[in-house]
C-alpha cells in the first residue's frame, strides 16, 4: 500500500478531491464543517483501477494550521500537490511545495481543481503556471490533471495517475522493511469497548497481535490488542500501511501525537543528531544559531537548538551541516528527513536529511555523512548490535563482535603480543577492555589459564625458578634486594609469595610457624614471646619478627601484651595470600 498526502493552499480543494476519489469526508470535526477549511489531519483510503490500495492524509492548507500539516507528512511516499485553477499558485502552495522537496519526495502528481469555474484559456495558463513553479524540482515531469468535483471530470486520469505512482513507489517502499517496526503517532483515542486506540503509518519493520512495543517518550510498555487496516482486522502488518492498534498498558491521554512506538531492543533514542540543512529559497533573513527553533520528524514537533557546522550563517537556497539538539530523546536513523521552522517568526526555515545521530566528535570537528565507515573510525571500537542502532546497517564483526579500522585492530594486536612476549607475568584478562579481551582470544599460539593469558610454551610466573628457592629456604628467605623485585611482586600478587613489610616468604613458611607455634603453646599455654618463637625455629629475629606479624594478620596468632597466644585461626587450615 502507497500512504499519499494532498498539499496545497486553504480552500483550493484538497478534501473535496479526497472526498471524490474515496468516498470519505476526511473533514472529522464539526468546527472544520461549519468554516469549510480542514483544521486537524483526515485520513481516507480507496482502491485504485489496478487494484492497489491507496491511503490519503489530507492536510490542513491554512498557514494557522502547517504544523498539523507537518505532522501528516512525517511518513509518507508521494503527494498529490493541489492548486486551485482560478486561483493558482498562493503563498501556502508555495510553503507546502517546498516543505515536500525537503522531505525528499520523488513521486507526485499535480491536481488542477475547480476547472469548471475557468475557461481553456486560464486553465493553460495556469498549467504553464505550475510547470515553471516545479521546474528542477521532483515534480517536474509529474503530471497536471486536470479535475473537477462538481462536473466529475478528470478522475478517471487522476485514478490512473495515482495506480501508476503507487506502482513506481513500491520498490521504495519494500526497501523500508528493516525488521524494526516504527510507528509515529498522529491520532490517539479512546474507542468505546476496545480502549486506547492510536493511529499511524508503520515504517521499518512488521508487527503483529500480542507484539509488545515501547512508548519511547514515557517508556511504558503496551501491547498490541488488535491491528486495523482500512476499517478490517489484521494479524500482521507490513510497513509502509496506515493502521490503527488497539493498545493494552496505557491510556489514550498518555500517549500523543508524536509519540512513538517501537520495539525498545531494536532502537537507540537520541536528543542530538548531525543533518544536513537546505534553506528555503523564500526566506528573507538569515540562519544562525541563535533563535527559538522547531524540528518536525514523523508526526512530531521538538523545540530544538542548532549549531551550524563549518559556518556561522545560511542564507536563502544555501546548504550546510547542522548539530541539532532536542529535549526529549527520539528514535531516529541516519535517512531520516525533518523540517526545521522558526517558532518566533512562525516560518519554514528548511529542512534536510539525518546523517548521524549521538554523534561523538565535536561539532566544530564533524564531518557528518551517511558513511558507516566514518562512524566506526570515529567512535574507534564499536559492537555490531550498537552500529546497527547507530545506522541501521548490520556489518560482519572483524573481531568477536567488535568493528573497528584495519589500522586500530593491527595496533592492538602488536600491542597485546608485545605485553605477552615481554612481561614474564601472564596478562590478568579482566582487566582488559572488553574490545581487548576479544583481540586476545583471536591472537594465535595463547593459552589461557585461570583468567590469565600468555605465550603457549611460555613458562608461566608460577614455574618461575625463585618459587623453588623460597619454597626450599621455607622460614629463612633469601634477601629481595638481590633479586628482580618485578618478578617477586608478581610472585606475590598470584599467592605464593608473602610479603611482609619488605621480607618475603614462601606461602608454605606460613604453615611451618603455624605448626611451631602449636608446640610452643603446649609448653607455654599462657603465651609465649618473640625470643621462644625465634629459638625454638632456629632463626634470627630478622626472620621471627615478620612470621609472627604475618600470623598476627591472619588470627593464628594475636598479641597480649609482650606474649603471643593462640588466634582464632590457630587450628584451622592455614591462611594463604
Amino acid at each position: 500500500m502507497t500512504v499519499i498526502a494532498t498539499a496545497g493552499h486553504v480552500d483550493h480543494g484538497k478534501s473535496s478531491l479526497v472526498l471524490a476519489l474515496t468516498g470519505t469526508d476526511p473533514d472529522r470535526w464539526a468546527e472544520e464543517k461549519r468554516r469549510g477549511m480542514t483544521i486537524d489531519l483526515g485520513f481516507a483510503h480507496t482502491r485504485l483501477p489496478s487494484g492497489a490500495t491507496v491511503s490519503f492524509i489530507d492536510v490542513p492548507g491554512h498557514i494557522r494550521f502547517l504544523r498539523n500539516m507537518l505532522a501528516g507528512v512525517g511518513a509518507i511516499d508521494g503527494c498529490i500537490l493541489v492548486v486551485d485553477a482560478k486561483e493558482g499558485w498562493m503563498p501556502q502552495t508555495e510553503e507546502h511545495f517546498q516543505i515536500l522537496k525537503l522531505l525528499g519526495l520523488n513521486h507526485g502528481v499535480v491536481a488542477l481543481t475547480k476547472t469548471d469555474l475557468v475557461d481553456f484559456e486560464l486553465a493553460t495558463a495556469r498549467r504553464s503556471e505550475i510547470k515553471a513553479k516545479l521546474r528542477d524540482s521532483f515534480l517536474s515531469e509529474a503530471p497536471i490533471v486536470g479535475v473537477s468535483v462538481v462536473t466529475s471530470t478528470g478522475f478517471d486520469e487522476i485514478r490512473l495517475t495515482l495506480d501508476a505512482l503507487v506502482a513506481e513507489s513500491q520498490s521504495i517502499s519494500a526497501s523500508r522493511n528493516r525488521n524494526r517496526p516504527r510507528l509515529w503517532v498522529d491520532r490517539s483515542f479512546s474507542a468505546r469497548g476496545a480502549g486506547t486506540v492510536v493511529t499511524g503509518t508503520l515504517i521499518d519493520g512488521s508487527i503483529k497481535l500480542d507484539d509488545e512495543l515501547t512508548v519511547i517518550r514515557t517508556q511504558q510498555r503496551v501491547r498490541v490488542r488488535e491491528i486495523q487496516q482500512h476499517e478490517q482486522s489484521a494479524n500482521e502488518l507490513a510497513p509502509g500501511h496506515r493502521c490503527a492498534l488497539n493498545l493494552v498498558g496505557v491510556s489514550h491521554d498518555e500517549i500523543f501525537r508524536g509519540d512513538a512506538l517501537v520495539n525498545k531492543d531494536q532502537w537507540l533514542p537520541s536528543t542530538m543528531f548531525d543533518a544536513s540543512l537546505t534553506i528555503v529559497p523564500t526566506l528573507q533573513h538569515r540562519v544562525t544559531r541563535r533563535g527559538s527553533y522547531s524540528v518536525y520528524i514523523g508526526s512530531g514537533e521538538f523545540a530544538a537548538k542548532i549549531r551550524l557546522i563549518g559556518t556561522r550563517e545560511l542564507h536563502a537556497s544555501e546548504s550546510a551541516f547542522v548539530r541539532i539538539a532536542l529535549p526529549t530523546a527520539i528514535p531516529i536513523l541516519p535517512g531520516d528527513r525533518y523540517i526545521l521552522r522558526e517558532s518566533g517568526r512562525q516560518q519554514t526555515i528548511g529542512g534536510g536529511e539525518v546523517l548521524d545521530i549521538s554523534p561523538t566528535v565535536r561539532a566544530s570537528k564533524a564531518r557528518p555523512d551517511r558513511s558507516v565507515d566514518r562512524v566506526i573510525s570515529e567512535r574507534q571500537w564499536i559492537t555490531v548490535k550498537d552500529l546497527e542502532l547507530l545506522t541501521g546497517e548490520i556489518r560482519q564483526p572483524v573481531v568477536g563482535s567488535w568493528l573497528t579500522t584495519p589500522k586500530l585492530l593491527d595496533e592492538k594486536r602488536k600491542e597485546l603480543a608485545i605485553k605477552l612476549t615481554k612481561s614474564s607475568e601472564a596478562l590478568e584478562i579482566s582487566r582488559l577492555k572488553p574490545h581487548e579481551q576479544a583481540v586476545l582470544a583471536a591472537l594465535p599460539d595463547v593459552v589461557v589459564e585461570m583468567g590469565r593469558a600468555r605465550i603457549k610454551g611460555a613458562s608461566s610466573i608460577t614455574e618461575h625458578p625463585y618459587v623453588g628457592l623460597f619454597t626450599k629456604a621455607g622460614v629463612t628467605p633469601p634477601d629481595t634486594k638481590t633479586l628482580d623485585r618485578n618478578i617477586v611482586r608478581q610472585i606475590v600478587q598470584r599467592g605464593l609469595f608473602v610479603d611482609i613489610d619488605g621480607t618475603v616468604f614462601h606461602v608454605s613458611a606460613l604453615e611451618t610457624a603455624r605448626q611451631e607455634v602449636l608446640k610452643i603453646l603446649q609448653q607455654y599455654p599462657q603465651g609465649f614471646t618473640v625470643s621462644q618463637f625465634r629459638e625454638s625455629l632456629g632463626i634470627t629475629r630478622k626472620h621471627a619478627v615478620p612470621l609472627l606479624e604475618a600470623l598476627d594478620r591472619r588470627a593464628i596468632t594475636k598479641r597480649s601484651g609482650d606474649l603471643r597466644v593462640g588466634g582464632a585461626r590457630l587450628n584451622g587450615e592455614p591462611t594463604q595470600a
